[in-house]
This record gives C-alpha cells, structure tokens and sequence, in this order.
C-alpha cells in the first residue's frame, strides 16, 4: 500500500491464454489493464505481408519467438512505394530476414513492415504503444464478417487508428 491506495494486481496468463482479437492475434494485455501497452502473441502464416506503414503515435515492438520473418524498420531512400523488401535506407540497412530472438523497435512515424517468407507459421511478440491497438483489430474484423470490407472502408478505418498504408497488405508466395 501506498498513501492509502492498494497497488494494483499484475495479470497472469498461461500459454495460449487470452482474448482472441483475430484468428492470428491473442491480446494478452491491452487498454483494460494498462494505458501504456496492448500486448499480443501474433501467429504469421507462410506468405502474410502485412504491408509497409507508419503511425504518427505509436511506437512498435516485434520479437520472434519461432519461425523467420523479414523486418522493415526504417525510411528509404526512395520514394517508399512498391516491393519494400526492396528498400534501402539512407545508410545501406536493408531488410532484415529474423529467426526467433530477434528484435525489432518502430518508432513513431517510421515506415516497418513484416513478411513471413518460409513454409512454416512464425510465432511473435508484438507489443504497442498506447494501448488500444485491440480496438482497431476488433473494428476491423467486424468489417471483414460485415461483407462491407471495401477498400475505401478499410483505409478509413485504418487512418481513423493512426495507420497509414504505403503498401498492400496482401500474401506472397513463399521464397524459402
């Protein structure tokens, strides 16, 4: 206790515990119980691009706990349209292929983008800043089951969380 107040209780989860928000995410902590952070264990499957952009607000953490991703996290040089995995930052940093352990921070208003390249579902830790990322990918969904997923909707949804789309989300096919 401090100056009266009881602490609040920290969350204990098991593996595969909490509420899934999409058929790929599992929200471990979000909006409800921090204003700080929404946490999600993330599957990626083999193909899945989520399409290079940015958020003026948020800031990003991505940590590979199984599988391979290729990671974008910086400007590039060029006009940043077309294939990202292409791009090159001003100081020659290009895409990078991370196995588990790897780590990646995204600033606020830096272009990142992630690919699952392989033949196998990669596992991650994705962690946002502010909290409520869970909201937009509860919006989400309900437009995709709505049958009313037009584009126009959805880069209205996206631009109203703060997402705004260089590249398509979209999947490729397998290059390992």
């Amino acid at each position: 206790m401090t100056d009266g107040l009881l602490a609040a209780d920290g969350l204990l989860l098991p593996p595969g515990a909490g509420d899934r928000v999409q058929q790929t995410m599992t929200l471990k902590v979000g909006a409800e119980h921090s204003d700080i952070w929404s946490a999600f264990e993330a599957t990626v499957p083999p193909g899945f691009d989520v399409g290079a952009h940015w958020h003026g607000h948020a800031e990003e953490i991505f940590y590979i706990v199984e599988g391979e991703l290729d990671l974008l996290a910086f400007h590039p040089v060029t006009e940043p349209v077309g294939d990202w995995t292409t791009w090159e930052a001003q100081d020659g940093t290009t895409v990078f292929r991370g196995g588990p352990g790897s780590f990646m921070h995204v600033p606020a208003g830096c272009p990142h983008a992630f690919h699952n390249p392989g033949n196998a579902t990669a596992t991650m830790l994705f962690l946002v800043t502010p909290a409520g990322h869970e909201k937009y990918l509860a919006e989400l969904g309900e437009l995709l089951r709505s049958g009313e997923a037009t584009p126009e909707r959805v880069d209205e949804l996206r631009l109203r969380h703060d997402i705004h789309q260089l590249t398509p989300l979209q999947n490729r096919p397998h290059t390992h």
